[in-house]
């Protein structure tokens, strides 16, 4: 059943995932991909209307694709997937903090995830780059293609300000505007 399916493939990725939404993403696409609920354009698609719309990155995808697999009780399933494992780990992380603060071990368990936080979300950077900036693969002939050009634009214009401590929802709403602008001039 779709509903159980998504609530379990859910919990498994809000289960392993330190980090944050983007550190999900492998998970996410991997797992989407592998039982056929949505295509990668359509994963990379969404991670843009997901960042540019309120809420946490994650509970943004599992609602999206819980929506479009199984309706609204689709979208509560697997929304409840990814939620219930950060909720149940931070009940137990804050009864017992005090006490496991100071510990070594505790210490040690946390500089081995940072450096596989790092490698997770350059994964998805990777990934996600690859379907943007060449989706039909690299060749001689995506330096043709205007599209190619309007994106690394405005990557490096997003690049840029973010450098420069620019506001993330200035430099979202000047991309999507970009994108906007580009999308009507290349497509008329």
């Amino acid at each position: 059943m779709i509903y159980i399916d998504l609530f379990l493939t859910f919990f498994k990725i809000g289960a392993f995932t330190f980090g944050g939404g983007y550190a999900m993403l492998p998970l996410v696409q991997e797992a989407v991909l592998r039982q056929s609920w949505l295509g990668l354009e359509e994963i990379v698609n969404f991670i843009a209307v997901s960042e540019s719309t309120p809420g946490p990155f994650a509970i943004n995808m599992a609602t999206y694709v819980g929506n479009v697999m199984g309706g609204v009780f689709g979208a509560f399933c697997a929304t409840l997937g990814v939620v219930l494992p950060s909720f149940i780990i931070i009940l137990i992380v804050a009864k017992y903090f005090l006490k496991f603060k100071n510990s070594h071990g505790v210490k040690g368990i946390m500089s081995g995830l940072k450096p596989a936080v790092v490698g997770l979300i350059g994964s998805a950077v990777l990934s996600i780059g690859k379907t943007v900036f060449v989706p039909d693969g690299f060749s001689d002939f995506i330096f043709a293609d205007a599209e190619f050009y309007y994106c690394i634009g405005i990557f490096i214009t997003a690049l840029l300000l973010a450098f420069k401590k620019v506001h993330p929802i200035i430099i979202i709403c000047l991309s999507a505007g970009a994108g906007l602008l580009f999308g009507i001039i290349f497509n008329m």
